[in-house]
């Protein structure tokens, strides 16, 4: 399926047409006398849509649209965050919310419930292997997940293992090579020492003298000026007490090609 407009031709008319889609959910809303919801996920993208006047005229719509309720969600929290800014249109638009973590064990026993409807008998403590590995994130756990069942379908049997789950994390540490040596590549050493130490201190006590010795990682405003680029590129997030790594696939690389 596809969407065209080839009557727009010129920003004017793109104008025009952006107003009329986003006016869609209200004039649904009053034909069908309902509420209606629009949740568009990966939001922090508009920005980069039309030099961001997409932002401005989404941001107009909404606030008219009474019957019409809007969820916007992110997965890159220093982007979400700059969107909610005093300068930009969705500032003070709503309510934040920042979502917990699944609890662990919750979603282990849900990945093994998953393996067992497929037909797949999961080994004991599989499903908790996984999440751990992942970093209990949602996006890096399904991935991660699924994966483990490719490589036990694909091997014709009916038994997934953590060695079938070992076997998956090396295979897609060998597709993402390339892309993890270039962004390894575009980081200034400072910020290596500093990511390789988030992942081997996990993330805790990155400032004290014991870390930075260890790691060399220099002063403590070095380390405080690298942790806070590595924030804003979204390599890195603060998590209560500690840094974790945003990417859990990037977390291993990191952990098994850096010495």
């Amino acid at each position: 399926m596809s969407v065209s407009f080839p009557a727009v031709r010129s920003e004017r008319d793109v104008s025009r047409l952006a107003q009329d889609v986003f006016a869609l959910p209200a004039r649904l809303a009053e034909s069908r006398k309902r509420r209606v919801v629009v949740a568009l996920d990966e939001f922090q993208a508009i920005g980069e849509f039309n030099g961001g006047s997409i932002e401005h005229a989404l941001r107009a719509a909404v606030q008219v649209q009474r019957d019409v309720g809007y969820v916007f969600a992110g997965s890159e929290p220093t982007l979400m965050e700059r969107m909610l800014g005093s300068k930009r249109p969705f500032y003070k638009a709503g309510p934040v919310i920042r979502l917990d973590r699944i609890p662990a064990d919750e979603f282990a026993d849900f990945i093994d419930t998953r393996f067992t409807r497929s037909g797949l008998r999961p080994e004991p403590g599989l499903g908790a292997a996984i999440v751990e590995l992942a970093g209990n994130l949602p996006y890096d756990v399904q991935r991660l997940a699924h994966e483990t069942w490719d490589e036990v379908r694909n091997g014709g049997r009916r038994r997934a293992t953590l060695d079938d789950l070992h076997q998956a994390m090396h295979r897609l540490l060998a597709e993402h090579q390339m892309m993890f040596e270039a962004l390894w590549q575009r980081l200034t050493l400072a910020q290596r020492g500093v990511l390789r130490a988030v992942v081997l201190q996990e993330g805790r006590g990155l400032l004290s003298s014991d870390a930075r010795t260890r790691h060399r990682l220099g002063g403590a405003s070095s380390v405080q000026y690298a942790l806070g680029s590595l924030l804003r590129d979204d390599l890195i997030a603060r998590e209560h007490n500690r840094y974790i790594v945003v990417d859990s696939l990037f977390r291993e690389w990191v952990a098994r090609r850096t010495f």
